[in-house]
């Protein structure tokens, strides 16, 4: 079992993919609040990455472009340098495209492959990588998904496809690499994210959420720190908890049809 102090999160090192911004960000800020040593992953957005190990304690970034294995492999390999260890991976990092469902002309093939290498093989990627030193630490994995792999909602069909492939992944690793590790999902609903602002615009993106909480049983849509609070629960206090998804949504998985 892990070595760590009775088996919580102080001096624990999490691996946060895409953790610059966003959801990513606040799953750092969480984590380390509760002891965590956490190596803040990017591909591109450097500034914001080193600016938010800046202001936490035993926290680096490092830039990889996850798509590529050896880019993995070299993100496990200079967390297991800096800190010696990787107890908790969460697999943040996404992209989507845009795309009217009913326009299929919108999307090809290229763009499926795209989506899928970042949303679907890089957690992957990233999981074989770490997984003989999360294996030694009995650690967990945290996969990001979305309601949209489970309604065939959202961004575009691609983007529902690659996270409901996701999702059954992560089922498929939680038998293969249990019982030393835990595999589980968080899929939120639509949460105002930079990434949602940069497509639609502030006002734009105000406006989906406003429609998004109307709909959901909760009246509310999720906030990032709403999914970093339970993936901070999914690691620290769901011991037993290995192959679900929890989707944090306000309940508009369940919501009827209109």
């Amino acid at each position: 079992m892990s070595d760590r102090v009775g088996g919580g999160m102080e001096g624990a090192v999490a691996i946060v993919t895409g953790g610059g911004t966003g959801i990513g960000a606040s799953v750092v800020r969480r984590l380390a609040a509760r002891g965590v040593r956490c190596v803040i992953n990017y591909a591109s957005s450097r500034d914001e990455a080193e600016a938010l190990a800046g202001e936490i304690e035993g926290a680096i970034a490092v830039q990889a472009d996850i798509v590529e294995d050896s880019e993995c492999r070299k993100l496990a390999a200079a967390a297991t340098e800096a800190f010696g260890r990787i107890d908790f991976l969460v697999n943040n990092a996404g992209r989507t495209k845009f795309a009217n469902h009913e326009s299929l002309d919108a999307l090809d093939a290229e763009d499926f492959v795209h989506l899928y290498r970042l949303n679907t093989i890089a957690p992957f990627q990233m999981i074989r990588a770490c997984a003989p030193a999360l294996k030694e630490a009995h650690g967990c994995v945290v996969n990001l998904s979305s309601v949209a792999a489970l309604l065939g909602t959202g961004s575009s069909i691609a983007y529902a496809a690659s996270k409901a492939a996701l999702d059954t992944m992560t089922l498929s690793l939680a038998r293969a690499l249990g019982p030393e590790v835990r595999l589980n999902v968080v899929a939120p609903g639509f949460v105002r994210t930079p990434w949602q602002i940069a497509a639609h615009g502030a006002d734009g993106a105000a406006e989906l959420e406003r429609r998004f909480a109307e709909r959901a049983p909760l009246r509310a849509a999720a906030e990032a720190q709403d999914a970093a609070e339970t993936i901070a629960w999914l690691i620290e206090g769901a011991r037993r908890v290995t192959g679900q998804i929890v989707y944090v949504d306000g309940g508009m998985h369940i919501a009827a049809p209109r």
